[in-house]
């Protein structure tokens, strides 16, 4: 379908305003968190008597800020521009839409003023206190409400893929939060030794996995073939793209417990899907870039285009590092230090977020009407986030490969300490360049939705 068969619905849209807002916000301050948990790494004491955000705090308030604050938030202002315009229907219902923006950072901000207070389930990616994930459960469940009933009401009969993966990731995280999160216990949120573990991972990685993934190759799908003005290169591919993402990704978040006394059976699955999480993303990537094949130049026209399809060479690498890191005889190196760290940001900052980032700049002159307020501080800030995120994943790769080896030949956690420092200096810098990007996109998109003087389009 072309854009311009629809171009009449969802003008105005104030629910992807809302959550485009949202994300620009969350971004910088997302980053600002993750810049004085990087001063911590290079001066210990750096604000030590400020017990609310030393790192043990200001590490789980930067990761949750970044996973539900910035990048989700960006990745739904995009599907609620373009799920109205692929089902050639208006959104069921802005008001609701707009509500759950609002509650949405309520929940976000509510939860990290509980983990710098100290209230927190200290399990990764389930930090927040249990009151907290029943207001993430009932957010995600107001825009699954209103995404489906969307589809209820829709004109379209067909069903594009990009509609495919957000209902998928919205419907399933719906669900596997609870599991993660263990709602149904309220006193503590968790399960008791290797369950818990076991139930943790499956959550931990399906956010990426069932969430951030389908959503941002949603986006991919409904933004690439408007900017090349390319039709998709195959529709097959992209359902078969859809089906074994949901069957292969499910299973791998076990493979973070090798070294633990899980199930053999369990592990061995986890390893084999991870291996096999080439698959499905290497068919997307296939119809994905086959489908701008010969067109980067119309890529680079369009700022949204060319943040999402960096977003697509992130995921290549991220898949890469990932199924390898899954090895046994790897992980017995990799794992338990900087290279997952590495990992997590080329996934979540360098192919989920710059796709967010992308989505925000393609939605914003086709929901306020008027050209994008700067594409320079655009191009800016993309500069300096994939400066940062390339950065950051050489650096964080190289120090985990110097602690891993050093761990595996017998060396103590400290003797790596001072090998190591510099490198954190390094990522501190690095994290700059992504901060001042993530301001300068703050001060663009606000001027774009608010303070545009520009032509109207």
């Amino acid at each position: 379908m072309s854009e311009e068969a629809t171009e009449n619905v969802s003008a105005g849209n104030p629910t992807a305003k809302a959550f485009t807002l949202t994300s620009a916000l969350w971004f910088a301050g997302a980053t600002t968190l993750g810049m004085i948990a990087a001063g911590y790494l290079i001066a210990p004491d750096f604000l030590a008597n400020i017990e609310y955000i030393h790192f043990g705090r200001v590490r789980p308030m930067h990761i949750n800020a970044v996973l539900f604050g910035f990048v989700t938030p960006g990745l739904l202002a995009a599907a609620f521009y373009y799920f109205p315009k692929l089902l050639r229907t208006e959104l069921f219902s802005h008001k609701l839409g707009v509500f759950s923006a609002i509650f949405w950072n309520i929940t976000v901000a509510t939860g990290l003023i509980g983990i710098a207070l100290g209230y927190t389930q200290g399990r990764e990616y389930a930090e927040l206190a249990w009151p907290v994930d029943i207001m993430v459960v009932i957010s995600f469940a107001m825009v699954a409400f209103n995404i489906l009933m969307t589809i209820r009401q829709r004109k379209e009969s067909i069903l594009f893929v990009a509609i495919w993966y957000t209902t998928a990731a919205m419907v399933l995280t719906s669900i596997t939060y609870c599991l993660g999160n263990v709602i149904w216990k309220p006193d503590t949120g968790a399960l008791t030794g290797i369950p818990d573990a076991i139930l943790l991972w499956f959550y931990g990685h399906n956010i990426f996995g069932l969430l951030l993934t389908p959503m941002a190759l949603g986006i991919a799908y409904y933004a690439l073939p408007i900017a090349t003005r390319s039709p998709l290169y195959s529709h097959t591919l992209s359902l078969i793209g859809f089906w074994s993402l949901i069957i292969v990704y499910t299973h791998i978040g076990t493979h973070h417990l090798l070294q633990v006394p899980v199930p053999t059976w369990l592990k061995t699955i986890s390893i084999v899907d991870s291996v096999a999480m080439v698959i499905p993303v290497m068919i997307v990537l296939i119809n994905l870039w086959y489908t701008v094949k010969g067109k980067l130049g119309d890529i680079h026209a369009d700022i949204g285009a060319k943040f999402i399809f960096t977003g697509t060479i992130f995921y290549f690498f991220v898949n890469i590092q990932g199924s390898m890191m899954a090895l046994p005889h790897v992980q017995r190196i990799t794992h338990f230090n900087n290279w997952v760290v590495g990992h997590a940001h080329i996934g979540v900052l360098g192919f989920a977020g710059v796709t967010a980032l992308g989505g925000l700049y393609f939605i914003l002159p086709r929901i306020t009407g008027k050209p994008l307020y700067s594409r320079f501080l655009a191009d800016v800030q993309y500069w300096l986030v994939l400066i940062g995120v390339t950065g950051f994943a050489v650096v964080l790769t190289t120090v985990g490969l110097i602690q891993g080896n050093a761990w595996y030949n017998g060396e103590t956690l400290y003797r790596t300490l001072p090998e190591i420092q510099p490198y954190y200096i390094l990522r501190a810098s690095l994290g700059t360049f992504i901060m001042i990007g993530a301001y300068l996109g703050l001060y663009n998109v606000v001027r774009s939705l608010y303070f545009n003087r520009g032509a109207t389009t």
